[in-house]
């Protein structure tokens, strides 16, 4: 039986996920895998300034969180539950 609250996590655990996924793809290849097999090894003038990579890689860090407590506490509700 399912209570509103493990639904919140559930979602708040798929919103994380998604985002999360969307932010680790925005940002740029250090170069050396597979980006610089398909051509995003070439560094251009026109890329992002290093304080907006800062703050993605914060935003990023922020969302990781919110993503591993929302698996923690969705684990001990469900754990409790049954």
């Amino acid at each position: 039986m399912m209570t509103v609250l493990s639904y919140a996590l559930l979602i708040m655990l798929m919103l994380s996920s998604v985002v999360l996924i969307m932010l680790v793809l925005l940002h740029k290849g250090k170069g050396g895998g597979l980006s610089s097999m398909f051509g995003g090894g070439m560094s251009s003038m026109a890329s992002g300034s290093s304080v907006a990579e800062k703050n993605l890689t914060r935003i990023t860090i922020a969302i990781a969180v919110i993503w591993f407590a929302s698996i923690v506490a969705y684990g001990l509700l469900m754990q409790a539950l049954l």
